[in-house]
């Protein structure tokens, strides 16, 4: 459940790094330019006042001559009044754009940077962070800008407008018992203590809104989620029949939009109709509060109106609270889930963990003492120790969850739960090549070469291996964008991957399980060209298949051995360790002998 009171701290942190950022001197700039045009609506909102009680007086006194003055003056204070309006909108919405960019870039970097979006999607510590980052940012610049400079204007106006209240508004008297009692200014006291107790009956009203709004901006993310799912997997839905399941699925989403929903409707019915019947009450309620003295002369009509006027004014800036809060509600529910994002990434740069990656000149990747755990801290393996050399053919093979994978990503410097250290040469090049690849949205050019730019390699390279690996019918769309994961098959899509790896030409390349979706004639042949096209390169492969096998020189075998309690003393996880020898020959590699 989110709190509901403001931390000033969290959103500080989140709101300041901009106005300290290289961009400072044009967002103070900015910032100031808007200020000043906010400054000068309340400027002009004073003189539309003086002009209320002028432009009346000479209705009341029929005075022609001063009436058309005053219908000059107002035209012209009229377009200027429109004029900085237009232009505080569009400098406020520049401000927002430059700011919303400049934090986009910031949080972008740091959820990219030491893979702290893997991290996090681990350990599950922020929900839906492609939201916080393309909404919730969002609204932390438009809220922030809109209800500042809201309230900015509303203390400006409460200032410029409380002296001239006081003054033609006058005293009132009034009989207590036998005492007659006055009350100078007393608009001021009616205006002050009627936004009261309104803000007061408001806030009270619409207070569950902040975290009725935070939790629907997380369900909205979730259920937009579900569906991204469903077109991501539309074949394997499709093939299973799960159509139905996809539908309870996405429909128990759905639901708790509508719940939270209806909470929210229910809540705003009765907001709405707190600040409505406060909004229009407050059009008359000057008018009674100044009725006896204008009824016994002692204000003209034009004083009545001016009194009219700037109590609105008054009122309306003391009721700062009541207008906005609904995008305070929502805006505060934003600098809630951003400020969880924040400590989520912070958190996840700062864990370094127990398995320190770093580089050495030896020539090879040593591994020392290492032991490696799973992200709630129960134990995986035993303590491992082992070296990969320069054009070694290493298989890791083992049963299911015995941590083959988990080693793998741990040398790739992703895995850091556990102990131990790994020593990578420092101008070696490593590739992974996963059972699944990535192939991002884009020209196909530019998916065969990620993570490179797209020209980094020429087309007749890529069109060579695309032969070699049996990919012909690619050859002519290399500049045809397309979600290539969706567009290919399994097969394909490793295949595509040995191509990335021919042409990135590493000095070690690592394989989980990315021969698999092949047939084992197809699966010999891209390891028979990993062989011939990269000689000199380090292959390790982690592998279920026996077939795979034949093509390595050393075995790495994942074995059980002692058994350790985990996090809770009924649970007890089997400890694996590494036994090193060759490969089984198969009749294949005996054929090659």
């Amino acid at each position: 459940m989110p709190k509901e009171s403001i931390n000033w701290r969290a959103v500080w942190r989140l709101i300041q790094p901009y106005w300290v950022s290289e961009e400072k001197w044009r967002a103070r700039g900015l910032l100031l330019t808007i200020v000043a045009l906010a400054l000068g609506m309340v400027y002009l909102e004073v003189l539309f006042n003086t002009w209320n009680r002028e432009f009346y007086n000479a209705l009341e006194t029929k005075n022609y001559k001063v009436f058309t003055e005053q219908l000059w003056r107002f035209s012209y204070l009229a377009f200027i009044f429109i004029a900085v309006a237009i232009y505080r909108i569009y400098l406020t919405q520049s401000l927002q754009m430059r700011w919303r960019m400049w934090l986009t870039k910031q949080y972008m970097a740091r959820w990219l940077t030491h893979q702290a979006y893997y991290r996090i999607e681990q350990t599950h510590t922020a929900d839906n962070p492609d939201q916080r980052i393309a909404e919730d940012l969002n609204f932390l610049t438009s809220g922030s800008l809109s209800l500042s400079l809201g309230l900015l204007s509303s203390v400006v106006t409460l200032v410029s407008f409380i002296g001239i209240l006081w003054s033609v508004s006058g005293p009132i008297s009034f009989m207590l018992g036998t005492q007659e009692m006055t009350v100078p200014g007393y608009m001021v006291w009616f205006a002050i203590a009627y936004a009261g107790i309104g803000s007061l009956v408001v806030g009270w009203v619409g207070w569950p809104l902040i975290g009725k709004n935070f939790y629907q901006q997380r369900f909205e993310a979730d259920f937009r989620f579900g569906l991204i799912r469903v077109r991501e997997n539309a074949e394997a839905v499709a093939l299973y029949r799960g159509e139905a399941e996809e539908s309870v699925q996405l429909q128990g989403r759905f639901q708790r939009i509508r719940d939270n929903w209806w909470g929210i409707m229910r809540t705003t019915k009765s907001l709405n109709l707190v600040s409505t019947f406060y909004s229009q009450f407050a059009n008359i309620f000057p008018f009674l509060m100044a009725a006896p003295r204008y009824f016994s002369g002692a204000i003209t009509l034009g004083g009545l109106m001016q009194i009219s006027s700037a109590f609105g004014q008054v009122q309306g800036a003391l009721s700062w609270f009541i207008s906005a809060f609904s995008d305070l509600a929502a805006w505060k529910a934003s600098v809630n889930r951003l400020a969880g994002f924040h400590a989520a990434v912070e958190t996840a740069h700062a864990d370094a963990g127990g398995v320190t990656v770093t580089v050495n000149n030896v020539g090879a990747i040593l591994i020392e003492n290492l032991k490696l755990d799973l992200p709630d801290g129960q134990p995986l393996t035993s303590s491992l120790s082992a070296d990969i050399q320069r054009g070694q053919r290493i298989l890791i093979a083992g049963p299911s969850g015995c941590g083959k994978s988990t080693l793998i990503r741990a040398i790739a410097g992703i895995w850091l739960y556990g102990n131990g250290g790994i020593e990578i040469p420092h101008q070696w090049k490593l590739l992974f090549l996963p059972q699944k690849s990535y192939l991002p949205i884009t020209t196909l050019r530019a998916a065969v070469a990620y993570p490179a730019s797209e020209s980094s390699y020429t087309d007749l390279a890529i069109q060579y291996y695309f032969d070699l690996c049996r990919l012909p019918h690619l050859k002519q769309q290399l500049d045809q964008v397309d979600n290539w994961s969706q567009r290919l098959s399994p097969g394909e899509q490793q295949r595509v991957a040995f191509v990335r790896a021919l042409l990135t030409r590493p000095d070690a390349l690592f394989m989980d399980e990315a021969s698999s979706a092949l047939d084992t004639e197809t699966e010999e042949l891209m390891y028979q060209l990993i062989l011939q096209e990269l000689p000199e390169a380090a292959m390790i492969s982690v592998a279920h298949r026996e077939s795979v096998a034949s093509h390595h020189d050393i075995r790495w075998q994942f074995v059980a051995g002692e058994t350790a309690a985990g996090n809770h003393e009924e649970t007890q996880r089997t400890l694996y360790t590494i036994q090193f020898g060759k490969p089984a020959k198969t009749s294949r590699s005996r054929e090659r002998g």
